[in-house]
């Protein structure tokens, strides 16, 4: 019998082959994913391992063509991922705890460029999210909270190649009020 990953691995791969768009390959996955986190303990403990300084991402799995990968992230209390968005889609599922994500809008006029807080929202373990790479997915995630949190990231590329999943860092530019009408 397939253990609850191996499966999750399979319909993965299905799902690549089936979806007929990025959009919903995201939807379907995030759906998947929501599923494997409802699964007691799948994740082994080498990959909920913390580090005291930053975030901790481990590398689960890499697909044998390089078409998806499967990764931890364990964070801390008040840890927190620069501002950036992705090299490809991504489908994420918290595993363990809350993580709050802050999701931004670029703005640029006469020149400048800045970001608009566009929502916040906290998400407990069983909830997901999934982001087609559309360049609109700039976001934080951070653990506001005194607890671990675990959550498993679903990314369209080969990150052991890569290294990471982010295709650019926002955290340089100014962060503004939203104009009001």
């Amino acid at each position: 019998m397939a253990s609850a990953f191996e499966a999750f691995l399979s319909d993965v791969e299905a799902l690549r082959r089936d979806a007929a768009s990025e959009p919903e390959l995201v939807k379907r996955l995030a759906a998947r994913l929501q599923r494997l986190n409802r699964e007691e303990r799948w994740l082994p403990e080498c990959y909920r391992e913390t580090c005291n300084d930053e975030y901790k991402q481990h590398l689960v799995y890499v697909a044998p063509d390089g078409g998806f990968s499967v990764c931890s992230l364990v964070w801390c209390e008040d840890q927190a991922t620069p501002i950036h968005d992705h090299v490809a889609w991504c489908v994420v599922g918290v595993y363990e705890g809350v993580e709050r994500e802050t999701r931004y809008r670029l703005v640029e006029s006469d020149g400048n460029r800045h970001l608009v807080v566009s929502s916040v929202r906290d998400v407990a373990a069983g909830g997901t999210a999934g982001y087609p790479a559309d360049g609109r997915d700039i976001h934080k995630v951070a653990n506001p909270t005194g607890a671990t949190a675990i959550s498993i990231h679903v990314y369209g590329a080969d990150i052991g190649k890569l290294g990471t999943s982010i295709r650019t860092r926002f955290d340089h530019l100014p962060i503004r009020e939203a104009a009001t009408a």
